[in-house]
């Protein structure tokens, strides 16, 4: 049986990882015996490495086996053995792989470390009461996190990897016994069959788990905040934890599930359900704002009352674009300046939208440029967009869609409009639940946790559109 020669394995590996500068090794020599330890030293805890190894070596009286290595010596800390072809493999995931002349078994140790960030509350999704703590980059945390919520045997963490260069950990999890068999097989096949070079983010698989990837509709749910993950798996959901990623998905998604906010279960239901119906006619004014003021200015004035008509014609007299124009060039500069301020440092961001602010509302009044109400209306329709923010990306584009439909077909346009995207929707599809569930088709048992909200205590069944195993709360 032959046995390793340490020093020629580690040239081997050495040079395998192209010599890297972050490979580090040591030979441990005791008497005609020889330990070889390779590591990446960039992303192991090099304290530990000589506590819990190095030391405990150094003090041992005896002859070194690979049976004491693992009971007696490094009992302190994760080792397994490892195939030979492995050795690569599980050094760059950040263990110190252990070899000998005196065996041929290999031993790998998890000494993973690499510097993460603490949770805090994430940018996204503030809460005036509950939970502050937000996902971070680093997977293991992330799984703590969710650990500390669901202290239960059913919490099931599948690990696949995805990416021939980056070899990403993806995480299914999901709680055995509620969430669909049919749903979790289909999410893993789906996972597995992605063939890419490359995930950095949990956003690169989005497309990969979509029904419809060419849609301008969201179809995925995502989060950071792990109390929303943890109950969105208790209504019977699966969520995909990417490593490298503060972004967990969920799914199955329904439409109804943006108008709803963490806020909403740490405070009166009463007012929740009054919050949510302001976050839905804020959706509509976003939506078709623009558009249907559009449409009564050019098509429809005898419906405006007299005394807005006369302001209209008073304001847009002499201006030097059509109304179509207008609100189009309007719309244009918002998200123009929206798009400035978002990528400028922060104390550009604020000079940048008080001076936009100026520019929009005052200055190109007084120039003649655009109107008073042309710029009221689509101020108007950028404020509501933010009701739903989650929707922001979506609801953009089709802002400029319905300005383009009220402006050159009307009313007539808008209600077109309208209807062809709620029949849409209501045959999209997101992982055998229908989109915009429980209104089409109405399932009477989740209209308890949809616009209108109604107290925990009567929360007694799991919603029904994500086809749970067990449907009753125990």
């Amino acid at each position: 049986m032959s046995y390793f020669n340490v020093e020629n394995k580690i040239e081997e590996v050495k040079t395998t990882l192209n010599e890297s500068i972050d490979f580090s090794s040591r030979i441990f020599k005791k008497n005609s015996q020889e330990l070889g330890f390779l590591y990446l030293k960039s992303i192991i805890d090099q304290q530990l490495f000589s506590s819990a190894i190095y030391f405990p070596l150094q003090m041992f009286d005896n002859k070194i086996t690979i049976e004491n290595l693992q009971n007696d010596i490094l009992k302190c800390v994760d080792i397994k053995e490892v195939t030979k072809k492995e050795i690569i493999k599980e050094i760059l995931d950040g263990r110190v792989i252990i070899i000998t002349n005196f065996s041929n078994k290999v031993l790998s140790i998890d000494l993973l470390k690499f510097p993460t960030r603490t949770p805090t509350e994430p940018p996204t999704s503030p809460v005036i009461q509950g939970p502050r703590e937000g996902f971070v980059e680093d997977m293991q945390t992330n799984v703590t996190l969710l650990r500390r919520r669901l202290k239960t045997q059913d919490l099931v963490i599948d690990v696949l990897r995805v990416g021939s260069q980056t070899q990403t950990k993806v995480c299914v999890t999901y709680l055995k016994g509620i969430a669909n068999k049919k749903i979790v097989k289909e999410i893993k096949d789906n996972i597995s069959k992605i063939k890419i070079d490359g995930i950095l983010d949990s956003y690169n698989i989005l497309s990969f788990l979509e029904k419809k990837p060419g849609s301008l509709f969201k179809q995925i749910g995502n989060t950071e905040k792990p109390d929303i993950v943890v109950s969105k798996m208790l209504e019977g959901k699966v969520a995909i934890i990417v490593d490298n990623s503060p972004i967990v998905l969920t799914v199955p998604f329904v439409f109804i599930e943006d108008l709803q906010n963490s806020n909403d279960y740490y405070t009166n239901h009463h007012y929740s359900s009054f919050v949510r119906i302001i976050r839905l006619l804020g959706l509509l004014i976003a939506l078709i704002a623009p558009g249907f003021y559009l449409a009564l200015q050019l098509y429809h004035y005898n419906i405006l009352p007299l005394n807005f008509l006369i302001t209209i014609a008073d304001t847009t007299q002499g201006l030097p674009f059509t109304p179509f124009l207008e609100i189009l060039f309007i719309f244009l500069l918002f998200q123009i300046l929206y798009e400035v301020s978002l990528r400028l440092p922060s104390y550009l961001g604020l000079a940048t939208s008080v001076v936009g602010a100026l520019i929009l509302g005052d200055t190109g009044v007084k120039a003649g440029l655009i109107s008073p109400p042309g710029v009221i209306i689509v101020a108007l329709s950028k404020i509501a967009l933010y009701t739903i923010p989650e929707q922001a990306p979506q609801i953009t584009v089709l802002q400029l869609v319905f300005i383009i439909l009220g402006g050159s077909l009307g009313l007539i346009g808008l209600i077109s409009g309208l209807v062809y995207i709620i029949n849409y929707l209501n045959n999209f599809d997101s992982y055998h639940t229908p989109y915009l569930a429980p209104y089409s088709p109405r399932i009477p048992q989740d209209l308890k946790d949809a616009i209108f909200m109604d107290p925990i205590y009567n929360k007694r069944q799991r919603p029904k559109s994500f086809s749970p195993e067990k449907e009753e709360r125990v």
